[in-house]
C-alpha cells in the first residue's frame, strides 16, 4: 500500500474540505432560493385566486357571468403570468384562461373534471403543490387552489391558479452557469495558492524527514532552513539545535572513547610490562618491590579513574540526589586546606586570604561541595610553582555566594580555557605530565555546581596565574 506524503495528505484534506464547504454553500443557497422563490410564486398565485374568488362572489348572479368571468380570468392570467381554472362544486371546469378555451369554451384543461382528491383537499383548506395535476399539465406546475364561498357561506365552486415550474428550473440553470463561469478562475487561483502554501508549510517537515534518515546513517551535516517565525519555524530551529547537540554528543562520545582507551591503555601497558618482567625474570629480584609499587600505583589510578567515571555518570543520570543542609562554607574551605597541609609545606607555598574569609552560612549538599572545594584546592596546589602563592576569596550577597581560588604558576593557554572543564582534559596533548590525575576532577566540579543551580568559571594569564571560581545560590 502506497503511503501518502504529508504534503499530499494535507493538500487533499484541505481541498476536500474547501470543496465540501463550497458544495454546502451552493446547496444552502439553492435551498433558500428555491424556498423563497416558491413562496413568492405561491403568494402570487394566491393573490390571483383571491381576486378571482372575490369577483365570482360578487358577480355570480350576473346573467352574463360565464362571459365576464372568462374575461376576468384572462386578465388575471396575463397580469400574473399564470393559468386560471374555475370549477363548480363537483370539480367540473366552467372557465379557463387559456386561449383555446376562448374559441368554443372547450380546451385540454376543461375536458375532464378536476380529480376528487384535489377537490377534497381544497374543500378543507387552501391547496398548493408542485406537480402535473394528475396529468392535466404536460410539465410540472406551481398550483394553488381556493374554495369560493359567498357572503352567506354558500360554496360556489373552486378556483385554481397554475404557473410553469420550468421558470424556476431555467433560473437555476442560469444561476449555475453564472456561478460556473465566475467561480472557475477564482477556484483555480485558490487551488494554486493552496498548493503553494501547503508546499511551503510541509517542506520543512519533508526536509526534517530526510535529515532524520541521514542522521540515522551517521550524516549530521543537514540543517533545516528556518522560513517563518511560527510553530513550524520554531520546530525547524529546535531541530537544528537538536542536530547540533547530537553532533556535539557524537564528538564527545568519540573523544570519550578515545580518552578512556588512552587512559586505560597506558597503565595497563605499564602493569603488563612490569608483571611480565617479574615473571620471566627480566626484572631483578632486588628491584621487584620497586616495580610492584609502581604497579600498585597504576592500579590505584585506574580505580580512581573508574570511580570518577561512575560518579560522573550517576550525577548526570540524576541517580545521586542532592541532600541540602545548612553549614558554614568558610569552615568547609579551611578543613579542605588543612587536609592539604603536608603537600603545601612540601612545595613551600604561601596561603593568602584564608584567615580573612567571612562566615558564610549556605544550604547545599555538604559532601558534594566538599568534593568541589577539594578538587579545586588539589588542582591549585598541584600546579602552583614551588614557593608560589595560593589565594582564597569568599563573598556573598542576599541570594548567592562566590568562592575564588587563585594560584601562581605557568597558567593555562588562552585557546585551552574553553576546554578546561571537559572530561579528561589535562592541558598536555601527550598526557605525560601529572600521572596521578584522571582528567575528571574539573568536569566533576562543573557537574556538581550545575546540579546545584550554579556556575563554574576560570581565568588565566600564562606564566602569571590561574583562578577558578564557583557561584552558587545561598539556598540550593
Amino acid at each position: 500500500m502506497t503511503r501518502l506524503s504529508t504534503f499530499k495528505k494535507y493538500f487533499i484534506a484541505v481541498s476536500l474540505t474547501f470543496l465540501f464547504c463550497i458544495t454546502g454553500i451552493v446547496l444552502i443557497i439553492t435551498f433558500l432560493t428555491n424556498y423563497y422563490m416558491s413562496k413568492e410564486k405561491f403568494d402570487s398565485l394566491s393573490i390571483s385566486c383571491d381576486t378571482m374568488s372575490s369577483y365570482v362572489e360578487s358577480d355570480y348572479k350576473n346573467p352574463y357571468f360565464s362571459t365576464t368571468v372568462f374575461q376576468m380570468a384572462q386578465v388575471m392570467s396575463r397580469v400574473g403570468d399564470n393559468l386560471i381554472l374555475l370549477t363548480d362544486k363537483d370539480g367540473s371546469v366552467i372557465a379557463c384562461s387559456c386561449s383555446d378555451y376562448s374559441i368554443d369554451m372547450v380546451c385540454e384543461h376543461s375536458v375532464n373534471r378536476i380529480s376528487e382528491k384535489y377537490i377534497n383537499k381544497t374543500a378543507v383548506s387552501d391547496y398548493e403543490e408542485i406537480g402535473r395535476f394528475d396529468g392535466m399539465f404536460n410539465e410540472a406546475q406551481f398550483i394553488k387552489g381556493k374554495k369560493i364561498v359567498n357572503d352567506n357561506g354558500k360554496q360556489l365552486g373552486y378556483v385554481f391558479a397554475a404557473a410553469p415550474a420550468s421558470t424556476l428550473t431555467s433560473f437555476y440553470k442560469d444561476l449555475y452557469s453564472i456561478y460556473a463561469v465566475s467561480a472557475t478562475i477564482p477556484i483555480v487561483v485558490l487551488f494554486v495558492i493552496l498548493y503553494l502554501i501547503t508546499y511551503r508549510w510541509t517542506k520543512p517537515l519533508k526536509l526534517m524527514s530526510e535529515a532524520s534518515k541521514a542522521m540515522a546513517n551517521g550524516d549530521f551535516s543537514k540543517r533545516i532552513p528556518v522560513m517563518s517565525n511560527d510553530e513550524i519555524g520554531q520546530l525547524s530551529s529546535s531541530f537544528n539545535q537538536m542536530t547540533n547537540s547530537l553532533v556535539e554528543l557524537e564528538n564527545m562520545r568519540r573523544n570519550f572513547i578515545a580518552n578512556v582507551s588512552h587512559e586505560l591503555r597506558t597503565p595497563m601497558t605499564t602493569i603488563g610490562g612490569f608483571i611480565d618482567g617479574i615473571i620471566d625474570g627480566t626484572i631483578e629480584k632486588d628491584k621487584e618491590e620497586q616495580y610492584l609499587t609502581i604497579v600498585s600505583s597504576e592500579v590505584k589510578r585506574m580505580t580512581r579513574l573508574v570511580e570518577g567515571m561512575l560518579n560522573l555518570s550517576k550525577l548526570e543520570a540524576g541517580e545521586i540526589k542532592i541532600n541540602p543542609i545548612q553549614f558554614d562554607f568558610k569552615q568547609l574551605i579551611i578543613d579542605v586546606v588543612l587536609s592539604q597541609e603536608q603537600r603545601i609545606e612540601n612545595k613551600n607555598l604561601e596561603i593568602v586570604g584564608l584567615d580573612l574569609l567571612p562566615k558564610c552560612i549556605v544550604r547545599a549538599d555538604k559532601d558534594l561541595l566538599h568534593q568541589v572545594v577539594y578538587n579545586l584546592c588539589d588542582n591549585a596546589v598541584k600546579f602552583t610553582n614551588d614557593g608560589g602563592v595560593v589565594e582564597f576569596s569568599l563573598t556573598a550577597d542576599a541570594t548567592h555566594f562566590e568562592f575564588l581560588i587563585k594560584n601562581t604558576g605557568v597558567g593555562i593557554p588562552k585557546e585551552d580555557l574553553p576546554l578546561i572543564f571537559e572530561r579528561f582534559y589535562k592541558g598536555d596533548k601527550a598526557r605525560s605530565a601529572n600521572k596521578d590525575s584522571t582528567g575528571l576532577g574539573l568536569n566533576l566540579v562543573k557537574t556538581i555546581i550545575k546540579i546545584h543551580g550554579g556556575t563554574a568559571f576560570v581565568k588565566s594569564i600564562e606564566n602569571e596565574f590561574t583562578q577558578f571560581g564557583i557561584r552558587l545560590p545561598i539556598n540550593s
